[in-house]
C-alpha cells in the first residue's frame, strides 16, 4: 500500500522534485563511467532523437562526465540507441531493449503500417533486407546507414522517399539490429545478439509494471497518464499495474490530481526541497521537459511555443531556474570563442544578478563537458 502525501506545494517545488528524481538535484549520479550507464538505467529510458542532445542530457546528470566519457559508453555498448518507444530513438541500459521491444513494437508497427503500404514494404521486403543486413555485419562487423541502403539497393529494395529507414526501423524494432558504435557523429549499426549479449527475460505484465516504477522513480512526481503517454503503453494495462508496484511509491495529491514518486523524493518534502537557486542550461528534448504528456507544471503554457515553435516536435534547450522553465539558450561562435546565451521568455525581464551567476556556472559546466 503506497504512502500517501496530501500537502499545499507549489508548482515550482513539483518541478525541483521533478529535478531531484532526474539525477538534476544534488550530487546527480556519481562514479564515473559506471554512472553513465547507471543514469540511463534509472530514467528508464532517455530521449534521444538529436544524439548531441542526448550525450548533454546524460552529461548534466553524471557530474564530473566528459563528452568522451558518455561516447564511450555508446562505443562499448554500455549504453545503447534504439526505437523502444513513440517510435522515437531513445538511450538505454542493454539489457532493457529486447524486453520493451517485446512490449512496444506490436503497437508501433501497427501505427506505421498506413505509411508503410505507401512506401510498398511488405513482409517479404523486411525478411529480404533482414537477410541483406545480417549478412553485412555478420562477424561482428559494424555498418553506416549508407552501406546498408547500398547493399539493399543492389538487392533491388528501393530506399528513397524514407523507405530505406523505414527498413532500418523494422529491423531494429525486431531486434536484428542495433545502433552500435559511433563513427564521428553518427552512429553505426551492429548485428543485435552480437551488441548485447545479455537481456532480461520479462513477460507483458511483469515489464509493464517494471517500467512503470522505474519511470515514476525516475520522473516523478508523474501520473499514470504521463507514463501511457511516454511509453504507448494503453492506459488500461497501466492501471493495472499500477498495484503491482504501488508499495514502493509515495502518491502525492497536487491541485486534485494523484501523482507518483520515489519515496526518496517524497522525503524532501520534510525539509523543504532544495534547488530554490538551482539554475540548469539542460539540452533540447531533455526529459525534464518533453518526458510527460502535460508540461504545464514546469513549462508555462503561454510559453510553450518558445521551447517548441509552431509544436514541430524540435525541442529547443532550456533555461530551468528553481524547477521551472523561465527561458531557453543557445550557443553561439564556435572553438574558443564561442559563447552560451541565455534568452529568456520574456525579454523585457533579463536575468537577476543571482540567475545570470547561476546560469553562467551551468554554461562553465556545459563548456567543461564538451571539452573532455
Amino acid at each position: 500500500m503506497a504512502a500517501t502525501v496530501k500537502t499545499r506545494i507549489s508548482s515550482k517545488v513539483m518541478g525541483r522534485l521533478r529535478l531531484a528524481s532526474q539525477g538534476l538535484l544534488g550530487p546527480g549520479f556519481d562514479g564515473v563511467p559506471e554512472a553513465v550507464r547507471a543514469a540511463v538505467r534509472a530514467m528508464g529510458a532517455m530521449q534521444a532523437q538529436d544524439l548531441q542532445s542526448a550525450l548533454w542530457a546524460v552529461g548534466v546528470r553524471v557530474p564530473g562526465a566528459g563528452l568522451s566519457d558518455v561516447r564511450r559508453a555508446l562505443d562499448d555498448g554500455a549504453v545503447v540507441r534504439s526505437w523502444p518507444m513513440r517510435g522515437t530513438l531513445h538511450l538505454l541500459a542493454p539489457e532493457d531493449l529486447q524486453w520493451i521491444l517485446n512490449i512496444t513494437t506490436a503497437r508501433m508497427v501497427q501505427g506505421t503500417a498506413g505509411r508503410h503500404r505507401q512506401l510498398e514494404i511488405t513482409s517479404a521486403d523486411v525478411e529480404k533486407c533482414r537477410e541483406v543486413a545480417l549478412g553485412v555485419v555478420d562477424g561482428g562487423r559494424a555498418a553506416s546507414r549508407e552501406e546498408l541502403f547500398a547493399a539493399f539497393e543492389a538487392a533491388g529494395q528501393a530506399t528513397k522517399a524514407q523507405r530505406g529507414i523505414h527498413l532500418l526501423w523494422m529491423l531494429c524494432q525486431s531486434a536484428s539490429l542495433v545502433l552500435g558504435p559511433l563513427d564521428s557523429n553518427q552512429q553505426k549499426f551492429v548485428a543485435f545478439d552480437r551488441w548485447i549479449t545479455s537481456s532480461r527475460d520479462l513477460g507483458r505484465e511483469e515489464g509493464i509494471a517494471e517500467l512503470l516504477l522505474r519511470y515514476l522513480r525516475g520522473h516523478g512526481p508523474a501520473t499514470l497518464r504521463d507514463f501511457a503517454w511516454w511509453s504507448s503503453i494503453p492506459l488500461t494495462e497501466v492501471r493495472r499495474a499500477l498495484p503491482e508496484v504501488s508499495g514502493e511509491l509515495v502518491e502525492l495529491e497536487h491541485d486534485g490530481t494523484q501523482y507518483w514518486l520515489s519515496p526518496e523524493a517524497a522525503a524532501l518534502l520534510d525539509d523543504g526541497v532544495p534547488g530554490q537557486r538551482t539554475v540548469l542550461a539542460l539540452p533540447g528534448f531533455d526529459e525534464f521537459v518533453l518526458g510527460y504528456t502535460d508540461r504545464s507544471i514546469v513549462l508555462p503554457p503561454e510559453h510553450a511555443q518558445k521551447i517548441v515553435p509552431g509544436g514541430n516536435g524540435v525541442f529547443k534547450k532550456a533555461i530551468v531556474a528553481g524547477g521551472e522553465v523561465t527561458g531557453t539558450w543557445a550557443r553561439q561562435g564556435n572553438g574558443q570563442t564561442a559563447a552560451v546565451v541565455p534568452v529568456p521568455f520574456d525579454d523585457t525581464k533579463p536575468l537577476g544578478p543571482a540567475a545570470l551567476a547561476g546560469f553562467r556556472r551551468a554554461a562553465e559546466r556545459y563548456g567543461r563537458f564538451l571539452a573532455s
